[in-house]
């Protein structure tokens, strides 16, 4: 699968996600979907990412649940999501499965990377 393919696959699988999230009576916000190189950088020397992240390919996103006007931010709240986004695609990937956990991360597999 060509990365333009996967590129098309993430918007697709995302905007699903959203809908149902919002299905499931959440509240959501999208976090980060693109990042530059220099926040890679960044965040690759702050210990909170990678340089070479799945969001400078437009393979990643992040979102921000909330339930009943409460933020979640315990990646155990997003586990229904991750469930959901696993199931969708092979290549589909969770934050909530990481070693360096991340519920409100969700990506799509490429060159190695999740």
């Amino acid at each position: 699968m060509t990365l333009g393919e996967k590129q098309e696959l993430f918007a697709r699988s995302f905007a699903e996600l959203i809908l149902y999230a919002f299905r499931q009576g959440y509240t959501v916000r999208i976090g980060e979907v693109q990042r530059s190189e220099a926040q890679a950088r960044l965040n690759a020397a702050n210990g909170t990412g990678i340089v070479n992240s799945l969001h400078r390919l437009k393979l990643a996103g992040d979102l921000l649940l909330f339930f009943e006007g409460k933020y979640l931010r315990d990646s155990d709240d997003y586990f229904e999501l991750g469930l959901y986004w696993r199931s969708w695609h092979p290549l589909c990937r969770w934050g909530g499965d990481f070693k360096r956990r991340d519920g409100g991360h969700f990506s799509i597999k490429h060159g190695g990377r999740k």
